[in-house]
């Protein structure tokens, strides 16, 4: 039974969309389309085409038609495809549209590329010719920095210490040290490290013209601040003649010191350079251009320029010369007119603050040995020469009675002693370096002792003192100690030799120590110097002059001598130690066959 439609509504027409039935388009609901509208492609929507008057002629009651192979619009859906009604629609890449997308993409990664090219390349190019801008011009001195400059080295007298770090030459004969100088004493301590150092790596001290050193083979090549007190044991004296390095650097140091300023006039090739900073000092930077004069210095032989010297005539350069006495503040004269002058470059180069400080020096030594020094005043401790060196200066005065009294009774006191062991340290003025034990007996008047030359150990000498003279002989050394004592009885098998006592510190160090039991010293040639201390018992130390040598008496309480030293030709200082121990018999040594005189003719 067929049911007719209701009245009042309209059968659907034939192709008509049926709302009833899902799926069908609805005029009213978006993305349905519109049976009454034709369909028109949207221009601004990617991937739909524009429809030719021929379709939408041919297809009046269509829907408007789209092409099956562009991409679908974002905002359409496809009934028969369930992906397309919750998501955006895909792109096809084979589109028309998306070929002109994937050509546009590449045209602008084409594009970024070469100019990423051009940049590098200009880059490179930029650094490759970059110059830093030119530094300001050296320049002449002005009034106030040639008085600052002049005033460096009466400075350095004045601040009396610095704490320095310096290296000398370059390469594997690169000297470097750390360390401490007093221009007032004048005294330099270092550490000695660097490949260059050789033998000399350890500890040193040094005066104008005279340097003790402690190698340490064993030490590292770096060398650190050496210690506050310095070891009292193993100091030897050295020359440096085949150490031309640490003696410039020695000799530099002990030159930058006067006890006045330098005469402003004579800086008339001093340039101005530039301005620095070190450590966070600011300083200007003058270079004097010099030619070292060929002439001794104090330390180790080799010409170090001072500040001052007068221009060569016509030239605007400087030839700074040496001064054998460092602060005496007299610059050695310059050479004559006409001597070489050296590079502009070649100069020294001081770093000067306001208050006329010097914080650094660059030079080249003689032979353009290549040396920087830096200075640092912010850690000043005093320095304490070793003994070989002479000890603390002191405060030298007149003797007290009292003082002058057991100075006077010092040999009855010895003798009433009898007699002590010894031990001695003596640098020679022929370059050795002797140490030695033994006995003293004061009573019979004899010293029997045994010495060992610290640079040729494998022989020790054994001698005998006595009123008779000196009887040697010399041994083979075994594993004794340098300061060992000598064998007792004395050896007989030993080929013994009578000499007479010569003009040597040795022989004269030992007469002065036998006499310290007989006569006095003149308390009228004696001078108070210190107090000091030996083996922990108070000691006060008067030196005596006499007969152009110094004797240095170190006196205890009671006026028994406990030590003797003796200023040596070199300027080193040698001692006898006397240590309270028991005197064994002394029995005579061998007495040597007389050589026989050749007959008469």
């Amino acid at each position: 039974m067929e049911t007719s439609p209701a009245p009042g509504s309209a059968s659907p027409a034939p192709g008509d969309a049926d709302p009833d039935v899902p799926g069908e388009a609805d005029p009213n609901v978006p993305g349905k389309a519109d049976p009454d509208v034709p369909s028109v492609a949207d221009p601004d929507v990617p991937g739909e085409a524009r429809q030719t008057d021929d379709t939408a002629t041919d297809h009046p009651d269509d829907t408007d038609q789209t092409d099956d192979t562009a991409p679908d619009d974002s905002g359409d859906v496809d009934p028969d495809d369930p992906g397309d009604r919750d998501g955006p629609a895909r792109t096809d890449p084979g589109g028309p549209a998306g070929g002109d997308r994937s050509r546009r993409r590449r045209t602008l990664l084409v594009g970024l590329g070469a100019v990423a090219l051009v940049a590098a390349t200009a880059l490179v190019t930029g650094l490759l010719s970059w110059r830093p801008d030119p530094p300001d011009p050296a320049r002449a001195l002005t009034l106030t920095e040639a008085e600052r400059l002049a005033a460096v080295r009466v400075t350095n007298y004045r601040d009396g210490r610095a704490r320095l770090r310096a290296t000398v030459g370059r390469g594997g004969d690169r000297v470097e040290a750390v360390g401490w100088v007093d221009w007032t004493r004048p005294l330099v301590y270092l550490d000695v490290g660097g490949p260059g150092a050789g033998p000399l790596r350890g500890l040193v001290q040094a005066t104008p013209g005279v340097v003790a050193v402690r190698p340490d083979p064993a030490a590292v090549l770096t060398p650190a601040a050496p210690p506050l007190v310095p070891p009292a044991d193993n100091w030897r004296i050295r020359d440096l003649p085949d150490r031309p390095a640490l003696a410039a650097l020695l000799d530099l140091l002990f030159t930058l010191s006067a006890d006045r300023p330098d005469p402003v006039a004579r800086l008339g090739g001093a340039r101005w350079v530039a301005r620095d900073t070190v450590g966070r000092t600011p300083v200007d930077v003058f270079r004097m251009a010099t030619t070292p004069a060929p002439t001794a210095a104090p330390t180790g032989g080799t010409a170090t320029p001072s500040l001052t010297a007068a221009p060569a005539s016509g030239t605007a350069a400087t030839t700074p010369a040496p001064t054998s006495t460092p602060a005496s503040g007299t610059p050695t004269p310059p050479p004559a007119a006409g001597t070489p002058h050296p590079p502009a470059d070649a100069g020294w180069r001081y770093w000067v603050d306001r208050d006329a400080r010097l914080h650094r020096l660059a030079a080249r030594l003689p032979g353009a040995v290549p040396v920087t020094l830096d200075l640092d005043r912010s850690h000043r401790p005093p320095l304490p020469p070793v003994a070989v060196l002479g000890g603390a200066p002191g405060l030298p005065r007149d003797l007290t009675r009292e003082e002058a009294d057991r100075l006077t009774r010092m040999p009855a006191r010895n003798q009433a002693l009898g007699g002590t062991a010894l031990v001695l340290a003596v640098p020679t003025g022929t370059g050795a370096n002797l140490r030695g034990g033994g006995w003293l007996d004061w009573r019979g008047q004899v010293v029997y002792l045994a010495t060992t030359d610290l640079d040729a150990p494998d022989q020790r000498t054994v001698a005998r003192h006595d009123r008779s003279g000196v009887t040697r002989t010399r041994l083979p050394v075994g594993d004794e100690a340098p300061d060992a004592r000598p064998p007792l009885p004395p050896p007989r098998d030993a080929r013994w030799e009578r000499v007479r006592p010569g003009p040597g510190e040795l022989d004269r160090l030992i007469g002065s120590a036998l006499l310290a039991s007989r006569e006095p010293p003149d308390p009228d040639r004696a001078t108070w110097l210190r107090r000091d201390s030996t083996g922990k018992r108070p000691v006060d130390v008067i030196e005596v002059r006499t007969g152009g040598h110094a004797l240095r008496y170190w006196l205890d309480r009671s006026g028994v001598l406990r030590r003797l030293e003796l200023r040596t030709g070199v300027g080193a200082w040698a001692q006898l130690d006397l240590v309270q121990a028991p005197v064994p018999r002394l029995p005579p040594v061998p007495v040597p066959n007389p050589t026989p005189r050749p007959p008469a003719r």
